[in-house]
């Protein structure tokens, strides 16, 4: 269970990192604007608010990234969440596909990620 914990975290983290990507620099470009359904004028108007929204999709990612190499399970367990509780309001405030997109997958790496840890307390005791 932990492999597959690490497998889906490390997928979250690439989701991330790719949701940096298109909210700090395809924003504007065709492939962001066909992703988001926006036009050119909302994108144009909106495209310092989507950067500052992908900075911080890069540092739950890069978070991610750090308690995965580190083999951390409190900094998972914290980037997780953060992540899902981003997806519910995201979800809730603005367009209910986050939900599905963002938290799902977070929560279902959280749900492993304590599946394992379960896991291995079991085996020591």
């Amino acid at each position: 269970m932990k492999l597959l914990a690490s497998l889906v975290i490390g997928l979250v983290t690439i989701s991330h990192f790719g949701f940096l990507a298109l909210e700090m620099f395809f924003w504007t470009k065709p492939v962001g604007m066909a992703i988001f359904g926006s036009t050119p004028e909302f994108a144009a108007q909106s495209a310092v608010l989507a950067a500052n929204q992908g900075l911080y999709n890069g540092f739950l990612a890069t978070g991610l990234l750090w308690g995965l190499l580190a083999s951390r399970t409190d900094i998972k367990i914290f980037f997780l969440s953060c992540i899902v509780v981003a997806g519910v309001f995201g979800g809730v405030t603005a367009n209910i596909s986050i939900v599905f997109v963002q938290a799902l997958p977070a929560a279902l790496a959280l749900g492993l990620l304590w599946g394992a840890r379960r896991e291995l307390n079991h085996a020591i005791a």
